[in-house]
């Protein structure tokens, strides 16, 4: 991925299990920091969650985010990223957080009842 050290590339492979910090930022102005699982495209960062939660809202209103990037077999291996939500979209969705359980657990994920599901696009700056 363009910007991204070398050194720490493979963080951002589906074979390396390695778990994401996200940081939006609330009303306020205040942190607001969620474990999340992720993938990329190539040139974005990928994150699901749920409409409507507390990370969805920060992201719609306040686009700015930072991420750590945790490799699980050394939690001291990490990847910082500052970036911008360029992309909100429930197209492909329900598809991307069953792909993300796979990577993670090896079985489709367990939607809610009434929930939608939303991709993040972020580019890292």
């Amino acid at each position: 991925m363009k910007g991204i050290d070398p050194d720490f590339q493979d963080l951002l492979q589906d074979e390396v299990k390695a778990l994401a910090f996200l940081g939006t930022i609330m009303p306020d102005g205040s942190p607001q920091v969620t474990p999340i699982w992720f993938n990329t495209d190539g040139e974005y960062l990928l994150i699901n969650s749920a409409k409507g939660r507390v990370k969805d809202k920060n992201m719609r209103a306040r686009p700015q985010v930072a991420l750590t990037i945790m490799a699980l077999n050394d939690p001291y291996r990490y990847l910082q990223v500052r970036g911008r939500v360029v992309e909100i979209t429930e197209e492909g969705a329900e598809a991307h957080i069953h792909q993300l359980s796979q990577k993670y657990f090896g079985r489709p994920f367990s939607l809610g009842e009434g929930e939608t599901r939303v991709i993040y696009k972020i580019k890292p700056e």
